[in-house]
């Protein structure tokens, strides 16, 4: 037994070292991409990852979920209709805790009817009964330790030197092994071009100086977008930061988002 167990598990060890040699030229071209910054971004060819920084800072006591965003983005993106998203609005209703439980909050409600862009339907808790009640929009994390990036298996998805995290739809394959990877749920497989997708930043848009699609529509600016390494004067970015106490999403992950919030209950996720 002891035998057929070790020829079993030399067996496995060879079949895996098969697997990586087979698919090392595609991880060698991705690489190459890689080191290109995502030759098929349409970025303009005189800018330099290197010397940007890019970050997004969101109030959530700002958003009034009017749903905006998400429809710019689907446009300017060219997002398949249906339920995929690169940005989406999610509604929370939090309930008064009931008497006599001890707790400081009730029940957390969270819905997202068509990424937020139509509008919501009316609540199920009756108004009496709910403590606080506000819209979160949601995108990419920009993780600084991004678990898609970790399990991508032909380099595909890769952190840029300026803050993004991207995709080359050139050598993704198609496997979704970010999409099961990625704790916020941001990404999804494209139905028509079968890779995976999920916000850019508008990468295309912000490497001419302009705003993400998001960002420029926002008509109560909850979305502040900023380049750190070429501040501006009065730059929003760092007032925001003085004036908010900011948090990530799941900090106990150690993912290190560069997407920050103000104003995100404990119930935010």
């Amino acid at each position: 037994m002891k035998d057929r167990l070790t020829r079993r598990s030399l067996l496995g060890k060879l079949g895996a070292l098969a697997a990586g040699l087979a698919a090392l030229p595609a991880l060698k071209t991705a690489k190459a991409a890689v080191q290109k910054v995502l030759v098929s971004s349409n970025a303009p060819k005189g800018y330099d990852p290197t010397q940007h920084k890019w970050v997004m800072a969101i109030d959530i006591n700002q958003c009034i979920g009017c749903g905006s965003c998400v429809e710019a983005c689907k446009k300017e993106n060219k997002v398949p209709q249906g339920p995929y998203f690169r940005t989406w609005v999610e509604r929370y209703v939090i309930e008064k805790p009931k008497p006599g439980s001890g707790e400081a909050r009730g029940k957390t409600h969270v819905d997202s009817p068509d990424g937020g862009m139509r509008g919501y339907p009316a609540t199920p808790v009756p108004k009496e009964d709910i403590l606080h009640s506000f819209f979160v929009p949601k995108l990419c994390n920009l993780c600084e330790h991004s678990p898609c990036v970790q399990v991508c298996p032909v380099g595909a998805t890769f952190d840029a030197p300026d803050g993004a995290v991207l995709i080359d739809p050139k050598y993704c394959i198609g496997c979704g092994f970010c999409i099961q990877a990625c704790p916020y749920g941001c990404r999804f497989l494209n139905p028509v071009t079968h890779v995976a997708e999920k916000c850019s930043l508008c990468y295309h848009r912000i490497t001419r100086g302009l705003q993400p699609a998001c960002v420029e529509v926002c008509p109560t600016q909850s979305r502040i977008f900023s380049d750190l390494k070429n501040p501006v004067p009065n730059d929003p970015i760092q007032a925001f930061y003085a004036k908010h106490r900011v948090t990530a999403l799941k900090p106990h992950l150690g993912t290190d988002p560069r997407v920050l919030y103000a104003g995100a209950d404990r119930e935010v996720q």
